[in-house]
């Protein structure tokens, strides 16, 4: 039976961060929002526009992504511990061990879930940043203007 506890514990351990990696926000590689070419903007144009609206969204989301992995880590490694100190205060040594393994999991799920949250919302931002450049070039942006 602990033997079977104590190897479930390890594969949380390990699971745990692979999670937490695997979930960790990113800036967006580009705008989910169509956008086409203003009235008789030629193709170069709206592609210049394009290029430097890509920038300045880039720039209006430049750390978000960062900040928000730092949180989930965080998380997780605040529930790691905080197991930890309840299994070891419930069961010694080992209660430890699958404390520490049983929070790790948790805040890797926390964590994951942060970051995931963070990330819709940095899309959202990036849309938004990129819709306004590509609407003010004169470029028709659906639900903006007449």
């Amino acid at each position: 039976m602990r033997e079977r506890l104590l190897q479930r514990t390890r594969v949380a351990g390990i699971l745990a961060p692979i999670a937490l990696l695997a979930a960790c926000a990113q800036t967006p590689m580009g705008p989910t929002v169509q956008v086409m070419p203003g009235p008789n903007k030629p193709f170069d144009a709206f592609q210049s526009d394009q290029s430097d609206c890509k920038q300045f969204a880039q720039q209006a989301v430049a750390g978000q992504a960062e900040n928000a992995n730092v949180r989930g880590v965080g998380a997780a490694a605040v529930t790691t511990v905080l197991g930890a100190g309840l299994g070891a205060a419930i069961g010694g040594g080992q209660g430890a061990a699958i404390g520490a393994a049983g929070g790790a999991g948790l805040g890797a799920g926390i964590g994951a879930s942060t970051s995931s949250n963070a990330q819709l919302s940095i899309q959202q931002q990036y849309n938004n940043a990129y819709a306004q450049c590509m609407y003010s070039r004169g470029n028709a942006v659906p639900g903006y203007g007449p």
